[in-house]
């Protein structure tokens, strides 16, 4: 408890943002959603085939994973707020839609008769009586739909959206109950609240109810307008989940800060490479930190079959093959390697002998591996184990961040890992020899849009500074700096870059 309040009062500036951003999306995506379903609603009620085709719609769309929508969305939408407004909007529509059919269809026919009788028009039944008989079962549609949003709303942080989501997700990447607690509890209480105003609503008058929502719409509005304009000269640097990323993206920034007047916005602990890339497609983003070996053998859509693993071979193909593929420029590499091995307890390796990979082959019926699904299904992943091994291991997938306290309860026995994880050193972890050159080289670079650098040609002078710097014992330094000893990342990378002398003067944050 001690702990958890701790890191409360430590990063209560950067909850009070988070929270904000929630609130502020998941209030925008229940208005839109009650904007949508109700009046649909309304006009559908007597149609009882159309009403029962439109549910069965907006029910399908809740069987969608919600990341699978976002990532559906990035190509088209971007990253950020809009994208994790329109996935919540489609998730909320059918709990208010079926909450307005059922409102309406539990009204007395009887009612509808007297009022036919007495002369009244649609419109008339709907504001005199059928709006206030079915609102309690409206409102109820309501208060379910903006549960859903409060809670799938934490996603939202894997697209740049922010939320309380960020605090989860950082948790999960360095094993801070903390973080988590602060993030999940947050979110429940906010549900709880969305919901209590919501029933406090629920029996008053159609009318009042409007215009707490039209209230609530403008307060949203005038923040809007109260925002800043970004600056025509400003980049998004935005990277992976991790302390690794996150270090990257900070040199990129102070370095471009230093040496230009381009301002630059950071937005770090992006879960998917795929979701990155197509942000940087879109334009959505600026620069990210890449790797020649994900390159390689993800991101191209034909990837080499008989390349071989020298770095500057991997990197100068890399470099080729996007810029044909996509118009995006891959700057020159820095020195360390953060290649993909396999790694397992320093005491089970003893008692099984383990020294490399091809040693795996003992205990292949008895281990579990846990895997990231990326890794999983990788040609320089599981498929190349089975390939180049002949390793058939019995897998658990899943999150990166998951599979260190997996492997620490015995969960699992093998762990897929990153040359320089801090958490290698932190749950006493050996690293098996890859004996057959299974892993291509891995050197971070970044990658950005030749347009981008047609805009800002000083970049690739500026970036390529960090060009053959930094070891693989310093980046593991850093990232245990950052993970273990909580250091902050601008903090660690400034440093690094002060020491090496590439930055003259720079203003803290």
């Amino acid at each position: 408890m001690n702990q958890l309040i701790t890191s409360f009062l430590e990063r209560y500036p950067q909850w009070l943002t988070a929270l904000f951003e929630h609130l502020q999306i998941s209030l925008l995506s229940l208005i839109i959603a009650i904007t949508i379903a109700v009046p649909l609603g309304l006009l559908l009620s007597r149609n009882k085939p159309l009403s029962e085709w439109s549910l069965q719609i907006t029910g399908i769309f809740q069987t969608i994973p919600s990341l699978a929508l976002l990532g559906l969305f990035i190509p088209f939408l971007g990253i950020g707020t809009l994208p994790a407004v329109v996935a919540l909007v489609i998730y909320a529509i059918f709990p208010i839609l079926q909450g307005t059919l059922t409102g309406l269809a539990t009204i007395d026919p009887y009612l509808e008769e007297a009022a036919t009788a007495f002369g009244m028009n649609k419109w008339e039944k709907l504001k005199k009586f059928e709006l206030a008989l079915a609102m309690p079962i409206l409102m109820a549609g309501i208060r379910t739909a903006s549960i859903m949003i409060i809670g799938t709303a934490t996603l939202a942080a894997l697209i740049g959206a922010g939320g309380l989501g960020s605090f989860i997700l950082l948790g999960i990447d360095r094993s801070d109950s903390g973080l988590i607690l602060i993030g999940a509890i947050s979110s429940a209480l906010l549900a709880i609240l969305f919901s209590s105003v919501i029933r406090f609503l629920q029996n008053k008058k159609p009318r009042t109810i409007l215009i707490a929502f039209i209230l609530s719409l403008l307060s949203l509005n005038i923040h809007f307008l109260l925002k800043k304009p970004s600056s025509n000269s400003s980049l998004i640097i935005a990277g992976k989940l991790g302390a690794e990323p996150e270090i990257l993206m900070n040199m990129y920034k102070i370095l471009i800060e230093d040496q230009t007047n381009i301002s630059v916005e950071v937005r770090p602990n992006f879960g998917k490479t795929s979701f990155l890339f197509e942000a940087l497609k879109s334009g959505s983003i600026d620069i990210y930190p890449e790797y020649t070996g994900t390159i390689t053998t993800t991101l191209l859509k034909n990837p080499p079959s008989d390349l071989s693993n020298n770095p500057n071979e991997v990197y100068t193909y890399a470099q080729k093959a996007i810029l044909a593929q996509d118009n995006l420029v891959y700057l020159k590499p820095m020195k360390f390697q953060n290649t993909y091995a396999l790694a397992v307890q320093e005491d089970y390796a003893k008692t099984n002998h383990l020294t490399t990979i091809s040693n795996l082959k003992y205990i292949q019926q008895s281990a579990i591996a846990g895997f990231s699904l990326e890794f999983n299904d990788r040609k320089d992943g599981n498929i190349g184990l089975k390939e180049h091994y002949g390793l058939h291991l019995n897998v658990k997938t899943m999150d990166p961040a998951l599979r260190y306290e997996a492997i620490k309860n015995g969960n699992i026995q093998i762990a897929e890992v990153f040359s320089t994880d801090s958490k290698l050193i932190t749950y006493q972890l050996k690293v098996l020899e890859d004996d057959k050159g299974l892993f291509p080289p891995y050197q971070a670079a970044p990658l950005l849009a030749k347009a981008t650098l047609e805009k800002y040609p000083e970049l690739e002078d500026i970036l390529n500074q960090l060009a053959d710097k930094v070891s693989t014992q310093e980046m593991s330094q850093m990232n245990y700096t950052v993970d273990v000893v909580g250091k902050p990342a601008y903090q660690v990378a400034k440093e690094y870059l002060e020491k090496e002398g590439l930055v003259k003067s720079i203003q803290h944050q």
